[in-house]
């Protein structure tokens, strides 16, 4: 995404897995690092 993220795009996630949203989210690994960890290279 080309910028550095804050600590408010980690707690963001929060509420979605809190949420009814998320009621088939079961035993994932939700990375929240705006893509790093898929950068190929």
């Amino acid at each position: 995404m080309g910028h550095m993220g804050d600590a408010w795009d980690v707690a963001n996630a929060a509420p979605f897995l809190a949420s009814d949203e998320s009621k088939y989210v079961t035993g994932i690994e939700r990375v929240v690092d705006g893509g790093i960890t898929c950068k190929v290279g």
